[in-house]
């Protein structure tokens, strides 16, 4: 059993300065709390979708975000997942990354489906993975990779081992939207739920709070409504609602053991013989 903390953090648009120190103030308070594994949201760094990320994404490794995450991983002694905008070569990515207490890199994720609005910054990412720890195989992907047609990419987590997928993710509503007419959240239960049920496995998802400052949904809210979803598909836990709801949600997983899955085909042919 591990103890998660999902850190529902505000992040300012293309102020990468703020939000390292905001976000090293709240994994240190996560750790402060017993967090052995610390969460936190789709590009923390720069905000989703800010035109700052084509002049501000730094590399993986070697990055002032990386660097600093990296540093305090170490600090704390905790795993430490966050998505962060990466530059390689000519090219931007919408990227997460999972570090040890060592502060080494064990997974490098790029998200594979962006929205469309999120095409004039981030490029396509063109693989995923898993790896193992003392406190199960975690896997990772950012936000509407949740979306992808039959759930293909959490399912293929599935398929490669996850017990506990962990996705940052930035969730916004229009300026206008009534959370009591609309409550916000439900087509993301339905999505993880599914999955959850089919693998036996934990889906945790953080998103930040704040306001969108620029591009193309500029002036649109995220609302947090972080949730984590158990492995018979039940919403366990579910974040506060608002631009404002900067908060830190704590969570006790223990992965459920579980035979290698598959999808059958051993049982069949020892029926057919």
């Amino acid at each position: 059993m591990f103890k998660l903390a999902m850190l529902q953090m505000a992040v300012s648009g293309g102020d990468l300065a703020h939000n390292l120190n905001h976000a090293s103030q709240r994994v240190r308070e996560a750790a402060a709390n017993g967090a052995n594994v610390v969460l936190l949201p789709e590009c923390m760094d720069l905000g989703w979708t800010h035109p700052s990320a084509l002049d501000l994404a730094e590399p993986i490794p070697g990055g002032k975000t990386f660097e600093a995450l990296r540093s305090l991983a170490q600090e704390c002694g905790v795993y430490l997942c966050a998505g962060i905008v990466e530059q390689a070569g000519e090219q931007t990515f919408n990227s997460a990354v999972l570090l040890n207490p060592k502060g080494e890199l064990l997974l490098l994720h790029r998200k594979l489906n962006e929205l469309d609005i999120g095409h004039p910054y981030y490029g396509q990412g063109d693989r995923l993975g898993v790896c193992e720890t003392e406190y199960g195989t975690f896997g990772l992907m950012i936000c509407a990779d949740a979306f992808a047609k039959d759930n293909v990419i959490t399912r293929s987590l599935g398929y490669m081992g996850a017990d506990v997928i962990l996705s940052p993710s930035s969730w916004a509503v229009r300026p206008d939207h009534d959370n009591a007419k609309e409550p916000y959240g439900g087509s993301w239960d339905t999505t993880y739920a599914p999955v959850c049920k089919e693998f036996s496995l934990w889906i945790a998802s953080v998103s930040n709070v704040g306001q969108l400052t620029a591009g193309p949904w500029k002036d649109w809210n995220c609302i947090g409504c972080s949730r984590a979803v158990s492995p018979i598909g039940e919403t366990v836990l579910i974040g506060e609602y608002g631009v404002s709801a900067d908060t830190i949600l704590y969570l006790d997983i223990e992965p459920t053991p579980r035979p290698a899955r598959g999808c059958g085909w051993n049982q069949y042919w020892r029926e057919a013989e």
